[in-house]
């Protein structure tokens, strides 16, 4: 049995740094007092809070993730298997399936298979873990964890079929990656909707269910209540409602003074807490939960709706809810650095020689240097060295403060159509967008993707108002949304809003469909 000093205090639990626990007994009158609050009420059969079940250990936790990994990883071995004997097999004459495992010809590159099956298997697992499929938060949703399994196998079919194309190791039938990669999808999620089922057919015939009680009736606690009878998975039957206001709740089961008596009446296994402003009642509250044996779970402050369905994270030991995340998720980045690095090669490769005669062409059409260096201002403020051709004359900069009346942005960038630095041959340049392509030298640095907000000089950066700031939240690209859908127009305010835009609904199709986009602009020859 537990320590009397002993609380199962949930993840949520709204915690102040040094605040004590008041072990005071809440104020019950003593006509309301039970005639006997002894050993006898642990003596009734079927009385949970006499053999109150502890919560998992993490070394228990930590078995039941590994059995959730090695379930994968069978079923993930498996599928390769059945898909190597579908596209190998030969069914001889007169025979069945149970003869259809493949008679291999000497040579055949079992070794590559083996491998290519070692590394599917290891990259899936680590994309479940990346999609938090193996620590089974029961609040989310058989819809959502089916899809978090199919981005996770996804997402590592991905880089698995990234791996075959770079190393060349063209060996590895595609029937095979196919047919795996979709067996995995299914079984991975049939396993998982099979256990789920389980689980809520358990709980549905009572088998480790937690009687509850929800300290407050307010909306919060209503839609906690109603949340929790719904998704019988959790393992919670609410028994009702404590608080100061009855109302016309049937299931209001008296005062918040009434929590010893109706806990041990009703056999309470936990409750929860859904007043955390009135900070002393919740110490008080914790304090005679010690005493009767019950967990504790505290829902935060909300903050009128801001803390909806925040994400809770710890950080030295202090609970932390996440508010607002960032725009993009790692592993998001993760691909999109992926993606940079190898389009960027690839268009490095492929425009070389275009690069070497717009070279010679700038060398012989005015003097100065091929390469125009310049200092910009990148992801979170970061500065760096941005390299384009040089399209102008080779004191530009110095004739800038000339011009500035002629600008024709609003806001803090400088653009003029007909800019008299331009040469003629950036000019051409600049039509096409050729001078853009030694950035991909920053895109491969990881200054810049090929993707994102244009990169300003500081100038410009020092005019940013607030507002302004949010676009250097991603690293700044060669190609944006304004790019291929509002490029003439002069306005910044549509410039900024089409990156937030951007920022706000990234995606990697989102990034396929510019790319895809620029082409077509960039053959129009619509650069100024």
């Amino acid at each position: 049995m537990k320590s009397s000093q002993q609380t199962g205090v949930s993840e949520l639990l709204f915690a102040t740094a040094g605040a004590t626990v008041d072990t005071a007994p809440l104020a019950i009158p003593e006509t309301e007092r039970p005639p006997d609050t002894g050993k006898w009420l642990r003596q009734v059969p079927g009385n949970h809070s006499a053999d109150k079940r502890e919560n998992p250990s993490p070394r228990m936790r930590n078995w039941v993730h590994f059995g959730y990994v090695l379930v994968d990883v069978l079923l993930i071995c498996t599928n390769g298997l059945l898909a190597f004997t579908v596209r190998f097999a030969a069914i001889p004459p007169g025979g069945g399936l149970w003869h259809a495992w493949p008679k291999l010809a000497p040579g055949f590159p079992v070794g590559q298979y083996a491998s290519f099956l070692l590394l599917q298997t290891i990259l899936i697992v680590l994309f479940c873990q990346s999609q938090d499929l193996y620590r089974t938060p029961r609040g989310r949703s058989m819809k959502q964890e089916s899809w978090a399994v199919i981005r996770a196998v996804c997402f590592a079919t991905l880089v698995l079929t990234a791996f075959i194309f770079i190393s060349n190791a063209k060996i590895v039938s595609r029937e095979v990656l196919g047919t795996s990669t979709a067996l995995s999808m299914v079984t991975l999620v049939a396993w998982r909707a099979w256990k789920r089922r389980l689980v809520t057919r358990r709980v549905a015939h009572g088998s480790g269910a937690k009687n509850t009680l929800i300290i407050g009736s307010g909306s919060v606690a209503q839609q906690l209540a109603r949340y929790l009878e719904e998704n019988k998975q959790l393992g919670y039957k609410v028994l009702g409602f404590l608080d100061g206001d009855r109302g016309d709740d049937p299931r209001h089961l008296g005062r918040i003074e009434d929590l010893p008596w109706v806990a041990r009446a009703q056999f309470v296994d936990e409750i929860f807490v859904t007043i955390p402003s009135e900070r002393d009642l919740v110490k008080r509250l914790v304090g005679e939960a010690c005493r009767q044996q019950l967990n504790v779970k505290v829902v935060p402050e909300l903050y009128d709706g801001l803390g909806w369905n925040a994400p809770l994270h710890h950080i030295g030991g202090l609970p932390v809810m996440e508010l607002n995340r960032q725009p993009i998720p790692a592993v998001g980045l993760f691909l999109k650095r992926l993606m940079d690095l190898i389009f960027g090669g690839v268009l490095a490769i492929l425009g070389a020689p275009l690069m070497l005669l717009a070279a010679m062409a700038i060398k012989l059409d005015s003097p100065g240097p091929i390469i125009h260096s310049a200092r910009r201002v990148g992801h979170k403020g970061r500065k760096f060295q941005c390299y384009k051709l040089r399209t102008m004359v080779a004191d530009a900069e110095a004739q800038k403060e000339e011009l500035l009346h002629l600008n024709e942005r609003n806001g803090a960038t400088f653009k003029i159509a007909n800019d008299p630095r331009i040469t003629l041959v950036g000019r051409f340049l600049r039509r096409f967008s050729i001078d853009e392509f030694p950035q991909l030298l920053n895109v491969l640095r990881g200054e810049m993707s090929l993707v994102g907000p244009r990169p300003h000089p500081q100038e410009d950066f020092d005019q940013y108002r607030l507002e302004d700031l949010r676009r250097l939240d991603v690293l700044p690209g060669i190609t944006g949304l304004w790019q291929v859908s509002a490029r003439q127009d002069a306005s910044f305010e549509t410039n900024v809003n089409l990156d937030l835009e951007y920022i706000n609904n990234w995606n990697l199709f989102f990034d396929m469909k510019i790319l895809l986009k620029t082409i077509p602009e960039v053959l129009r020859g619509s650069g100024y």
